[in-house]
């Protein structure tokens, strides 16, 4: 990263000298806004997204999906769904998607993965490019179950970027059996189009593990909202296979929800400095997986509450000054093993953190990324074949590479709370999903906590 004024290259972590005690507003949550912005790009008719997640990896999604031939443009207006939100929104105008046409991914598996069954609807050629980083990540699954489903794909046989979709304007669909085990992300992407193709889609997957279930919840049940039959394990189908049914998708106005995976180092804050952290906004239901901090925090050593207003629900979270070690298996909510394992660097005992092998194909290798950075400021972290054992040390300053993943430069910024001299290399690679994270950290400190 090259230095600036606002992101330098070393960037020192804010050492709290007492309790954390702010509001801190969260931006829209990436996972809500990437599914919503394919759905919207995919239906019959117009539809809106308030209150957006603008981060890197969301306006990637809204660029390519720009340059296939979709309408997206930026208001601010109040929403019609009578919830009273108000603030920036996207207007999402379907049409024919065409090629040719490069998009950039980035390092956005959202992206990377769910734009390809896109593409196959388009007219004409799709190529797809991204970050060095992502060359690594798989695809192979995407790929080869839409090959099976009628696409044209060139690859060159690696199962991974770059690629070309060679769009026909319409894709068979059908049956079609893969291993997911590497990402949810995978069954995703086929659902989210399903519906567009002309036999819609069935996916079986035939793998040991499924890891970041709720992500596929969170797919079935958007879906659902723009009308898309959807038969599925949990509600009494057959164990492993999700079908859509073909048929038109609605134009929808959804306000998107705060991202609650990104609520965790704010909760963090809390939890280490034995404060109080209220996040607005908090929904009640939500398939977000970020909703389990509120369990996994308290068994760590906090309280939290919800607190009900006319206009909205905010969750209360509040340091007891005591952090304990946990025995947890993640399998679920992978994305949130870098704060809890810099939660439980901290703890008063051992934690073992379990279930996320595939979090080796993150945006890095996660699980030896954090086992290097917290070793190296004093810790004691062994690897697993499938997580982390955690053992608390008095750890010391330096430098916490985030190798360009932003939940690791967010866990490095949960030590620097209470460890001095903690400097975060490349603390800008947060603006992936959470812009701004510097100053809304610093705005926490201080007891601001203003969002985006």
């Amino acid at each position: 990263m090259t230095e600036s004024p606002t992101h330098p290259a070393l960037w020192p972590a804010p050492y709290a000298s007492g309790a954390v005690e702010a509001t801190v507003t969260v931006p829209g949550s990436k996972s809500v806004t990437n599914r919503g912005l394919v759905l919207a790009a995919l239906a019959a008719e117009p539809g809106w997204l308030r209150r957006p997640l603008r981060s890197r990896d969301t306006l990637l999604m809204a660029e390519a999906l720009r340059a296939m031939g979709v309408g997206i443009e930026e208001t601010v207006s109040s929403s019609s769904t009578g919830d009273g939100a108000t603030g920036e929104a996207w207007r999402v105008i379907p049409s024919g998607l065409h090629g040719p046409v490069t998009v950039d991914v980035g390092n956005a598996g959202t992206v990377m993965r769910f734009l390809p069954p896109v593409a196959t609807l388009a007219d004409g050629p799709v190529r797809f490019d991204g970050d060095p980083r992502s060359y690594e990540r798989p695809l192979h699954s995407v790929i080869d179950a839409l090959r099976v489903l009628g696409a044209r794909i060139d690859d060159d046989g690696r199962g991974s970027l770059p690629l070309t979709v060679h769009g026909g304007g319409a894709l068979d669909g059908g049956p079609v059996e893969i291993d997911a085990s590497a990402s949810s992300q995978f069954v995703s992407a086929l659902l989210l189009s399903g519906a567009r193709f002309n036999q819609g889609v069935e996916v079986r997957h035939t793998g040991s593990v499924l890891p970041s279930m709720p992500h596929i919840r969170m797919t079935v049940d958007m879906l659902r909202g723009v009308g898309a039959q959807v038969d599925e394990p949990e509600t009494g189908g057959e164990p492993n296979v999700w079908r859509v049914s073909s048929g038109a998708l609605l134009g929808r106005d959804l306000t998107v929800e705060p991202d609650l995976s990104n609520a965790q180092p704010f909760l963090a804050a809390a939890l280490v400095t034995g404060g109080r952290v209220t996040v607005p906004d908090w929904p009640v239901r939500t398939t977000q997986p970020g909703d389990a901090l509120r369990e996994i925090f308290t068994a760590m050593g906090g309280v939290c509450e919800f607190t009900e207003t006319a206009e909205s629900t905010s969750l209360t979270f509040t340091g007891t000054g005591r952090i304990h070690g946990v025995d947890l298996d993640l399998s679920e909510v992978g994305e949130l093993t870098p704060g809890i394992a810099a939660v439980a660097a901290l703890a008063d005992s051992p934690s073992t953190l379990r279930g996320v092998a595939h979090l080796r194909l993150h945006e890095t290798d996660r699980l030896a990324a954090l086992t290097k950075e917290i070793n190296e400021l004093g810790g004691d972290v062994t690897e697993t074949a499938d997580g982390l054992h955690i053992r608390p040390r008095p750890l010391h300053g330096g430098v916490f590479h985030t190798y360009e993943d932003h939940r690791m430069a967010t866990a490095g910024s949960i030590i620097g709370l209470v460890v001095k001299g903690v400097e975060i290399e490349n603390v800008g690679t947060t603006a992936k999903t959470l812009p701004d994270f510097p100053r809304m950290w610093t705005d926490m400190l201080a007891g601001a906590g203003s969002g985006a």
